[in-house]
């Protein structure tokens, strides 16, 4: 890894509160999508500790489905065009509740790993019991706080891989960041939010690590 840490994160504004990000997704529809009841969302929000971000599991809210929904300057989320098997990146070595919705603690985007490759910041973060998070969890962070992607400060999602057909891991790791409008994104999409991927042993300035201290129902 880098000889030198980078700065700490940067410290971002205190998440909504659980009931407001209840609301947000039942506005959102993200509820229809995961086959649950505003009552039972509301619920869940009502159990979870102020600072919890709550997030639908993956098998009930695939990230292809909810890329669209994030929003920045009125532009919607995309996943890119190389990814069509984005949904393939499953949890890995990352433990999730068995519920339909649930709530992650101590959420960090991992700035001070800018510089880093996925490679050596797994080690680091598991090291200081921190749990990356996956692809649809920095979604869901994105949907309630927006303003967590910045520009030159942007995150990777390495809790999901996709495993191949021969039980090896994909060489990709799934990020989001903020689309320039080049290339196949298109100039209409400049400034969208953007899920994609960056090879799992290369280092990128732009982009941390984010994680999250523990997760429950």
């Amino acid at each position: 890894m880098p000889d030198t840490l980078p700065d700490p994160s940067t410290v971002l504004p205190a998440l909504p509160a659980p009931s407001a990000q209840a609301e947000r997704l039942i506005e959102l529809g993200v509820h229809e999508i995961a086959g649950l009841s505003a009552d039972e969302v509301r619920a869940v929000a009502a159990g979870a500790e102020d600072g919890a971000l709550l997030a639908v599991h993956p098998d009930r809210a695939p990230a292809s489905a909810l890329a669209p929904l994030l929003r920045r300057e009125g532009k919607p989320g995309f996943v890119v065009v190389d990814m069509p098997d984005v949904d393939g990146f499953t949890p890995c070595g990352v433990e999730l509740p068995d519920a339909p919705l649930y709530a992650l603690m101590g959420v960090d985007r991992g700035d001070r790993m800018a510089d880093w490759s996925p490679a050596e910041a797994l080690p680091a973060l598991t090291g200081e019991g921190r749990s990356p998070l996956v692809l649809t969890e920095g979604i869901h962070w994105l949907l309630q706080q927006p303003e967590a992607l910045e520009r030159n400060r942007c995150f990777m999602t390495i809790g999901s891989r996709l495993r191949k057909a021969d039980g090896t891991l994909d060489a990709r790791a799934p990020a989001i960041w903020i689309s320039n409008g080049t290339g196949r994104d298109g100039r209409e999409r400049r400034n969208a939010p953007k899920v994609g991927w960056c090879w799992w042993n290369n280092r990128h300035t732009w982009l941390g690590f984010a994680s999250a201290t523990h997760r429950g129902a």
